[in-house]
């Protein structure tokens, strides 16, 4: 039997982007009809659609659809959540890890349902700092939590194929909520998002 893989794409926005693309290689001096180019532009509009789905995802029925009633006020911890998205400014990808907290006010969540809103905002043209605070509005939104953490650790390629040219630069962002406002609450996430897991 022959491999067929299914991808659902918007025909419209694929025809759309693969002009656009033809004309963007021969303007950079490429030939779109050459061996290796035939099928890039289509290639490239539908990585590009994949690469902005979040557009089309809703943060919240992701949570509701794993909301459940639970008595617990201790911390919860996701960390090392891995997240890929692409630079509004140079449209390059950047690439990291979110780590994210919640106190429970009477309300918990699937645990993949975090890492699902972390795609749904990095599945979208972003710059770090508001998708740190996007993914921490959806949860206190849906959740009503008693506090609330994110921290997102990323690499960016327009600092590293471009500009500068620094290979190692990490960027670091964070937001609080809640009880992650006190530096006690606060210093024990960090200290257990840092700590290796053995």
């Amino acid at each position: 039997m022959a491999y067929s893989k299914i991808e659902k794409y918007d025909e419209d926005v694929t025809s759309g982007l693969m002009k656009n693309y033809r004309d963007s290689l021969t303007l950079l001096g490429e030939d779109p009809e050459r061996e290796g180019l035939i099928k890039t532009p289509e290639r490239m509009a539908k990585a590009m659609q994949f690469l902005t789905q979040g557009y089309s995802q809703d943060p919240k029925l992701i949570i509701e659809s794993a909301k459940f009633k639970e008595d617990v006020s201790e911390m919860v911890i996701v960390k090392d959540i891995e997240l890929y998205s692409m630079c509004e400014h140079h449209m390059l990808p950047f690439f990291g890890k979110a780590h994210i907290a919640y106190i429970p006010n009477g309300w918990i969540t699937g645990l993949s349902k975090i890492a699902r809103v972390v795609d749904v905002y990095s599945r979208r043209l972003q710059v770090q700092e508001r998708l740190t605070t996007q993914i921490l509005q959806a949860l206190k939104d849906s959740l009503n939590p008693l506090g609330i953490a994110v921290v997102i650790e990323a690499k960016h390629l327009c600092m590293m194929m471009r500009g500068v040219q620094k290979q190692n630069s990490v960027t670091t962002t964070s937001a609080f909520d809640g009880e992650f406002l006190k530096n006690t609450t606060r210093s024990e996430f960090l200290k257990l998002i840092s700590k290796k897991q053995e």
